[in-house]
């Protein structure tokens, strides 16, 4: 269970800072059409960063493990939201619907319910 666990918190963590240096126009599209702020965008980039960078120190520190994949979580289940409020495709839901299910896992295994 513990390298799944690593590994699901390298995916999150990789690609959700992947995203959001490497591939900023799309999320600046992205609020944009989502109707939310640059300050909105702003917190949520650096939020997002900061919980990946946790999510990483977890591997060494498991009890910083727990809050930072609900806090990722919640961001991803707003993301969700917004892609439902907007109409968008199932394929645009994809990939934060498959992290928002790699944070619940690493939530639940970090708390021992699974």
């Amino acid at each position: 269970m513990t390298i799944l666990i690593i590994t699901s918190q390298l995916i999150v963590a990789i690609s959700v800072a992947y995203v959001w240096v490497f591939r900023y126009e799309v999320i600046t599209k992205e609020f944009k059409e989502f109707g939310l702020s640059d300050l909105t965008r702003t917190f949520v980039g650096t939020s997002k960063i900061s919980l990946a960078t946790l999510l990483i120190a977890g591997i060494w520190h498991p009890p910083l493990i727990l809050i930072p994949s609900i806090l990722m979580g919640l961001f991803m289940l707003a993301a969700q939201y917004y892609h439902f409020k907007i109409k968008n495709p199932f394929i645009k839901h994809l990939p934060s619907l498959i992290f928002l299910i790699l944070c619940a896992f690493i939530a639940l295994v970090s708390m021992k319910v699974i």
